[in-house]
C-alpha cells in the first residue's frame, strides 16, 4: 500500500501493523532513521542478535532464511534489508504466501517508480511503501522543532527560520546539527538566533551558501572553490541545486517588491529568515546585477538542474559545475557593464 502524507505518522508510529515496510526516496539519512526507529519499536533494540537480522547487498540471498527463522528468545523478529532492489521480489512473494509475524524492512534509496518491487508492494494490503524525500519549508521546520522537543529544547521563531535555511537536505546531517544544538542549549532548554549562529557557525551548508552568494555576484574563483568543497563533503547535487534555488528565490522576492514600489532596504528587511549580516554586502551586490526577468530565468534553469540531477545515471556533479559556471559568468558580465 502506498502511504500518503496524511497517514504517514500513524504508520510510522505502529510499524508492527505491516509485514513489509519499503522505505524509498532520495534522502538516505531519513531512510536509515525511519528504518532504525521501526526496528527499535518492534525489537526494543536496533542490534538484538536474536531478534534483528541485517542483510546487505551481498547477503540478500539469505532473506527467506532470516524471514522464516524463529526467535530463540521469543518476541517478533525484524529483518532489515539494505540496498533493496527488484532482485528481492521473488523471496518476498514467497514470504507473503506463508504465515509469519516477522517484519521485513527494505531500505531502497533511489528505487524507481517503475520498479517491479515497488509496484508489487504498493498494491499489497499488508505492505507499506513510504517515500523518504528531503524536507523543506514548513515540513523541515516541523521536523526540527520535533527533534529539539525530544531533548526538551525550545527554539525562537527567528532562530528556527534561520536554521531551516542553513541545514542541508540530508536527514542524517540535519540530525547531527540538531544534536550539536541540544548540547549547546544545555540546561537552559532554549535557543535564540544568536545561540544557533554561535553553535552552527560556518558549519552545515556553509559551502553551498558560499557558492550561491559568490556565483550571483560574479566571483568565479570563490564560487568554484565553494562548490568543490561542497562536493568533497559528499553534498548531493540535488542539495546544491536546492540551495541555489532558495538563494535565487530570495533575490527574486526582493526584486519583485522593488518593482512594486518598495525600497530595496525595506524589501531586504522583510525577508524571513533575515539576511545574515555578514552576507548583506554580497546580497545587495547581487541585487544590483540581476533584474527581475533575469532572476526568473535563473530560477527556471535551477529547477531544470534539480530535475536533471534526479535522473538515473545523470552526470550530476558535472551538471552542477556547468550550471555554477554559467550563472557566475552571467553575473560577471553584468558587473562589467
Amino acid at each position: 500500500m502506498k502511504i500518503d502524507a496524511r497517514n504517514l505518522s500513524r504508520v510510522l508510529a505502529d510499524p508492527g501493523a505491516w509485514r513489509i515496510l519499503l522505505l524509498h526516496g532520495e534522502d538516505t539519512g531519513l531512510i536509515k532513521e525511519r528504518a532504525q526507529d521501526a526496528v527499535i519499536k518492534i525489537a526494543g533494540s536496533a542490534d538484538d542478535p536474536f531478534r534483528v537480522a541485517v542483510l546487505d547487498r551481498e547477503t540478500h540471498d539469505k532473506l527467506m532464511e532470516e524471514a522464516t527463522a524463529l526467535s530463540l528468545m521469543g518476541g517478533r523478529r525484524v529483518v532489515r534489508v539494505r540496498d533493496a532492489s527488484d532482485t528481492v521480489l521473488k523471496p518476498l512473494e514467497a514470504f507473503l504466501a506463508q504465515s509469519s509475524d516477522t517484519l521485513i524492512i527494505l531500505e531502497a534509496p533511489g528505487l524507481s517508480s517503475r520498479s517491479k518491487l515497488r509496484n508489487f508492494l504498493e498494491k499489497h494490503a499488508n505492505c507499506a511503501s513510504i517515500g523518504c524525500y528531503p524536507e523543506e519549508g514548513r515540513n523541515l521546520e516541523s521536523s526540527i522543532t520535533r527533534m529539539l522537543a525530544e531533548h526538551k529544547v525550545r527554539i525562537d521563531s527567528d532562530a528556527l527560520h534561520w536554521l531551516t535555511s542553513r541545514l542541508g537536505a540530508d536527514r542524517a546531517a540535519a540530525r547531527s546539527e540538531i544534536e550539536k544544538l541540544c548540547l549547546y542549549a544545555g540546561d537552559s532548554g532554549s535557543l535564540t538566533l544568536d545561540d544557533v549562529r554561535a553553535s552552527i557557525g560556518d558549519a552545515g551548508s556553509v559551502s553551498l551558501e558560499d557558492a550561491a552568494f559568490a556565483a550571483t555576484e560574479g566571483n568565479r574563483i570563490a564560487a568554484d572553490t565553494a562548490l568543490e568543497r561542497a562536493l568533497a563533503e559528499d553534498t548531493s547535487p540535488i542539495a546544491i541545486a536546492r540551495s541555489f534555488l532558495g538563494h535565487l528565490h530570495r533575490l527574486r522576492r526582493v526584486r519583485a517588491a522593488m518593482a512594486a514600489g518598495v525600497s530595496r532596504s525595506d524589501a531586504v528587511k522583510a525577508l524571513r529568515p533575515p539576511v545574515f549580516f555578514k552576507r548583506t554586502a554580497s546580497f545587495n551586490k547581487a541585487l544590483e546585477l540581476w533584474s527581475l526577468p533575469a532572476l526568473t530565468k535563473a530560477v527556471e534553469e535551477t529547477q531544470a538542474l534539480e530535475y536533471a540531477c534526479k535522473q538515473t545515471g545523470s552526470p550530476d556533479a558535472l551538471l552542477c559545475r556547468r550550471y555554477v559556471s554559467t550563472l557566475t559568468a552571467r553575473a560577471a558580465m553584468q558587473a562589467r557593464r
